[in-house]
């Protein structure tokens, strides 16, 4: 049986996608955000993330030794010395905090020339909350929900309306004082001109 074979096999062979992968997660890495096709951006993602762990690791080990050996193993894969060492040295603290899901990948419309689907592939800043997922458990009851508006109605109901003050009452009072008084126009007028 063939479980947990697949992979994203981008239509090559293995020594090019070796290839493929380690430039764009190079290119991910000095960049912080890169634009490709949406089959690429699906297969990048665990490998850099697999990169950014090591990261992670050699971070966190506490023998020099520890920290080279996942280094070596970084620089297999990425084969790019100072893209690793950006990594290593720089990135690697925004990552600290996060438990994994360190890229964000946005699809984009289709290109013009193939048609190809487009995507950018970026790494989240470490300040991103990202998005939350809607709690899951038992669905409300009408009850529950109808009980809630009234408790709701009720605090709004509770809450005073701001009262105006002696000294702005007071400038309105002389204000409408001073103003001159205007005669009305009586409706008999107008029908005497008339006849």
């Amino acid at each position: 049986m063939r479980h947990l074979k697949h992979r994203h096999k981008l239509g090559v062979k293995t020594p090019h996608r070796a290839a493929l992968l380690a430039n764009l997660t190079a290119s991910l890495i000095l960049h912080k955000r890169i634009k490709t096709t949406l089959s690429k951006a699906k297969a990048l993602r665990p490998f850099a993330e697999q990169v950014i762990t090591l990261a992670k690791k050699a971070h966190l080990a506490e023998e020099p030794e520890r920290k080279l050996h996942y280094r070596r193993q970084a620089i297999s894969k990425v084969r790019d010395q100072e893209a690793v060492a950006i990594l290593f040295s720089e990135r690697v603290e925004e990552f600290l905090d996060r438990p994994g899901g360190y890229t964000r990948i946005y699809k984009l419309i289709p290109r013009k020339g193939d048609g190809a689907d487009i995507a950018i592939i970026e790494m989240i800043d470490a300040d991103d909350e990202g998005y939350t997922k809607p709690k899951k458990g038992r669905k409300r009851s009408r009850r529950s929900t109808k009980k809630e508006a009234v408790d709701e109605e009720a605090a709004v109901d509770e809450v005073e309306e701001p009262t105006e003050t002696v000294a702005e009452a007071s400038t309105e009072e002389v204000a409408e004082s001073e103003a001159p008084e205007q005669p009305e126009a009586s409706s008999e007028e107008p029908e005497a001109e008339k006849k």
